[in-house]
């Protein structure tokens, strides 16, 4: 097995077990929780499924960019929620059952959305453009589905031991992503330097920026619905937007450090807004003005 093989095994194994550790404390009504809320549910898929794809193809046209750039910025665009999200968006004080809904129901909705949007881009650029049929349900699948169904099951038949496996599963995760994330930026660092000072930084900049604007915006206005859909719009599904990205450009090697470098952007740029938020909110609970 190669070293490459290696830190993928790890990130995916550190997204299952994540997953996995939010079924353990969730239950199946924590899941539909926007699906009862049909007024959340219609602007958080407008926000993510319809503007937020909109800005990246605008940008797009606006900077002159590199091709990898442009491509990679329309595929995180046109992909879901990451599954790693929803305990970001917990410790920013999101609603959890917001952020654990959203995942998943726009998980699944994937599977048929970002075909449909991969379909309307290619027409818009006039260059066609596919996907395979199974890579998305593959994907959701593996990532969110199963993950999310064993831990729920688990905290329904044995909530006794739920409770007790959410903090060693958890801290497995958390190491898991650690060697993952640490073995990929140390392969991809030289490609990513590369992108500095072309456009790339700042377009990806303002994809983040417009991104939580228009998130926070739609959220409507209670405070944990707010910073969930900021954060859900401009953070994306990286493994989606790579699948995306590879099925049409398959000779184009920068596509990972790419899509790699807008993660990391989109992390540094969404945190002053995290931080500003838990401060307003704490501000605001205790009736104080937030500054």
């Amino acid at each position: 097995m190669t070293k490459q093989q290696v830190i993928l095994l790890a990130l995916q194994a550190s997204i299952l077990t994540t997953v996995f550790t939010f079924g353990l404390q969730a239950t199946i009504h924590d899941v539909l929780y926007i699906v009862r809320r049909p007024s959340l549910l219609t602007r958080s898929l407008l926000a993510m499924m319809v503007i937020m794809p909109s800005v990246a193809v605008a940008l797009a046209q606006v900077f002159d960019l590199p091709h990898a750039v442009e491509i990679a910025l329309v595929a995180l665009a046109i992909s879901p929620i990451p599954p790693l999200l929803p305990g970001k968006e917990e410790k920013a004080g999101g609603d959890t059952r917001y952020g654990l809904g959203l995942m998943a129901i726009a998980g699944v909705l994937s599977i048929a959305t970002v075909p449909l949007s991969v379909n309307l881009v290619g027409r818009y650029i006039g260059r066609p453009l596919t996907i395979a049929a199974s890579a998305i349900p593959k994907i959701m699948l593996m990532s969110i589905v199963l993950p999310l169904a064993l831990g729920l099951a688990v905290r329904a038949l044995w909530p006794a031991v739920a409770v007790r496996l959410v903090k060693p599963v958890g801290l497995i995760a958390k190491v898991l992503l650690v060697i993952g994330a640490v073995g990929l930026m140390i392969g991809a660092t030289g490609p990513m330097l590369a992108m500095v000072g072309d456009g790339a930084l700042v377009a990806m900049i303002a994809v983040v920026i417009l991104g939580l604007a228009v998130g926070h915006f739609l959220g409507g206005p209670e405070a944990g619905h707010r910073v969930v859909l900021a954060l859900s719009t401009a953070t994306r599904h990286p493994a989606i937007a790579l699948a995306v990205a590879k099925a049409n450009f398959p000779d184009e090697p920068r596509l990972g450090p790419t899509i790699l470098l807008y993660l990391l952007v989109s992390a540094i740029v969404s945190l002053p807004y995290q931080l500003w938020f838990k401060r307003r909110d704490k501000a605001v609970a205790v009736g104080q003005p937030s500054g």
